[in-house]
């Protein structure tokens, strides 16, 4: 039944319950969000990431997988290839990669001072390198290129000049490299 005139709301009522509507569905976006942080927070306190791997970043370059020595591309026996680069204010050790055209490749990184982050240009590799922590990633790379790998993370005042490149070559030219040294760089 119509409301005679005397008794339709004003504007200002109007405006205060839709006002009202939308404070109740901002307040119950708000609470799902806040719901879903403390689900993923205790989540993940109960199941941390699988493969966490852990190195000593005072020493890394002094003994294991991250010497020197041990940095840049090798051939591992099943075929593949695994790249070790050592991520430094304001470098990437090697300063220049070679890996091999339709190949998987295994890349480990570990950061000997601060939080830095690796990204090859033309490629979806995008990662995190924190100190005292192993960041291992998988790909193969479609065709021969060469692909620069700036820091993407803030890590000083030298930042801007943190970068490196990956050459991808044919798989016969790596090989060729490959039967000539242990680990491979672009200064072979």
């Amino acid at each position: 039944m119509p409301q005679p005139a005397s008794e339709s709301p004003s504007h200002s009522d109007v405006a205060a319950r839709a006002e009202r509507r939308w404070a109740i569905v901002m307040l119950g976006i708000i609470a799902l969000l806040v719901a879903m942080v403390v689900f993923t927070g205790l989540h993940w306190a109960m199941m941390p990431p699988s493969r966490v791997e852990t190195v000593d970043p005072a020493t890394l370059q002094l003994s294991g997988e991250f010497t020197e020595a041990n940095l840049g591309s090798a051939v591992e026996p099943d075929g593949s290839v695994t790249v070790r680069i050592v991520g430094q204010q304001y470098s990437f050790t090697p300063q220049c990669i070679v890996v091999p055209a339709g190949t998987p490749v295994t890349f480990r990184v570990t950061s000997a001072d601060v939080i830095h982050g690796l990204m090859i240009m033309g490629t979806n590799i995008n990662s995190m390198i924190e100190p005292g922590f192993i960041s291992t990633f998988k790909t193969t790379f479609d065709k021969p290129g060469d692909h620069q790998m700036p820091c993407h993370e803030f890590c000083g005042t030298g930042h801007q000049a943190m970068w490196a490149n990956v050459k991808v070559v044919e798989p016969s030219a790596f090989t060729q490299l490959a039967d000539h040294a242990r680990r491979l760089t672009c200064d072979l």
